[in-house]
Parts: C-alpha cells; structure tokens; sequence
C-alpha cells in the first residue's frame, strides 16, 4: 500500500450518467428514447457512495443535469457524504457538437440545476467524452462567463474521439479565473499514456493502472486525475443490440472486475475532491 503521507493526494471523480448515455451509444439509441430506458444510475451511484464511505474518501461527481433533475435525492446524498457536486453538462452532448450559444445553455442549465438540488456552489465542469479541443477552446470562455472555477474537459491524448496531445498535463491556468485540469497521463517514449481510468483502466492489468499512477506521484510529483462511470461496475445492465464490434467492446470489457479494482485503488492511493486539491477548497467552505 501507498503512504499517503509521502506521496501527492489524487483526485477520485465519478461521472453520473446512465449506460444508455454513453458518447458510443448515441448512434444507436435516441436522445428521445431515454425516458423508456431502465434508469440504473441511482443504484449504482449508491454502491459507489458505499465504496466511498468505506474507504474514508472524498470525491468528486461530474453530474448529468438530466440525472439530477430525475433523482434530485441522489444528488442530496452526494452532497451530504462530503463528496462535491460538479457539472456533466444537461444532456450529455458533447462541447464539440455545440454552438457557443447552445453550449451556454447547457452549461447555465446545468449549473443552475445543480446548485438549486445539492444546495452548494458548483464550481467544476467536465465536458462529455472530453469534448474541448483545439476547435472549440471557446468553451473556456463560455465556462467562466457561466461562474465556473475549473474544467477537467481536456485529455491530452491521441485518440479518435477525442484528446489533445500536445495541451500540457497537468492543471493550468486556460482564462484568467479558471483552471483546466486534465485527467491523468504518464509520458514515456515521447508519447501521452492514458493513465487516469475509464475504459483503459478495465482493459489494462490492475497492477499496470496502479504503476501508472504511482509513476505520476513518483516521478512528476503531481496528484492524479483517475475518472469512472457508474454503469462500469454494473454487470447486470441491459445489454444494447445491434452496436458494432469495436463499440462493444470498448464498453464491456471487464466490467465484471472493476468493482473490486476500485476498492483496491481506494486503499492504494490517497484521494480527495477536485476543489479541494486543485482550488484548496474544503466542504465546508461550501455548507
């Protein structure tokens, strides 16, 4: 295990959206077709909550506006385990498909729906499928006009959705008032190695995620960014027809494991809230 004491403290952030709201799926099931789905959110926000709760951790939950408006208590109980509140957009459509002023509306939306149900600032913002690059950087000024303090919506990456590998690594300043804080890589050969979750860290051995990691602690002296999704600890979720190959895959692999990969994380690293770590904000500055 770790010592906390002797190496940085990271950042454990969750993403609150639903399987069928995945960037992946979006071909396949319709944004109208929502409704209709079985909601599994809550439940498995729970389980996360429990994990939490056991390992003396503080997080950090990106929040859907759409998820919130549905389980506004689910959004209580974040806020009264500690945890911050932050926004994932409304709808879950990414930064890159949206007009300025579209983008402000869900943005605005968002913030302001949030903070009515937790009762507590929400100062983070985390675009959908990291969704701001070099074609849209005007979300940044978008972002602090709506009151945001911080973004984590940039992986510096190469990958086909999304990244932008040759952004800098770790939190810096984007506008004056706020902060860009990517999620996690490690740099080796020359090159940006995702090193801060999702569907890498159910692909990769566990003990490689955790090298990957204590690299960053070790050798960069800086906290990690490490995100997850709810549905990626539910093995019982519906499971979506007709998707190709490659979208399966990247979905379901090793969902079955990654329950207990995160109870280990939890117990191997030191984690905290984003505003915490990155703005020096405690909860109950915000209560």
């Amino acid at each position: 295990m770790l010592m906390p004491s002797r190496q940085p403290r990271n950042a454990m952030t969750i993403d609150v959206e639903d399987y069928f709201q995945v960037s992946a799926f979006a071909p396949y099931i319709a944004r109208s077709d929502w409704d209709a789905r079985e909601c599994r959110v809550e439940r498995n926000v729970e389980r996360i909550l429990a994990l939490l709760e056991a390992s003396g951790t503080h997080a950090t939950f990106f929040t859907l506006g759409w998820v919130a408006q549905r389980y506004p208590a689910l959004v209580r109980r974040i806020v009264a385990g500690g945890h911050e509140l932050a926004s994932h957009g409304y709808g879950h459509e990414r930064a890159s498909d949206l007009s300025p002023e579209a983008f402000r509306s869900d943005i605005t939306r968002a913030k302001a729906l949030l903070e009515d149900i937790g009762g507590s600032p929400v100062l983070g913002y985390r675009a959908p499928s990291f969704s701001i690059g070099k074609g849209n950087l005007w979300a940044f000024d978008e972002l602090l006009a709506a009151g945001y303090r911080y973004s984590s919506s940039v992986y510096p990456i190469q990958h086909d959705h999304y990244g932008m590998p040759d952004s800098p690594r770790f939190a810096y300043p984007v506008r004056e008032g706020l902060l860009e804080v990517p999620v996690t890589t490690l740099r080796l050969g020359g090159k940006n190695l995702p090193s801060s979750g999702g569907g890498y860290f159910r692909l990769l051995p566990y003990a490689l995620s955790r090298w990957l990691i204590a690299q960053v602690n070790r050798v960069d002296q800086q906290s990690a960014v490490f995100y997850f999704h709810p549905w990626e600890i539910d093995v019982d979720q519906p499971r979506v027809a007709g998707i190709d190959a490659k979208t399966r895959f990247r979905h379901y692999v090793n969902i079955p494991r990654t329950e207990a990969r995160i109870a280990r994380l939890l117990q191997d690293f030191a984690w905290g809230r984003m505003d915490e770590i990155f703005l020096g904000q405690t909860a109950a500055t915000h209560r």
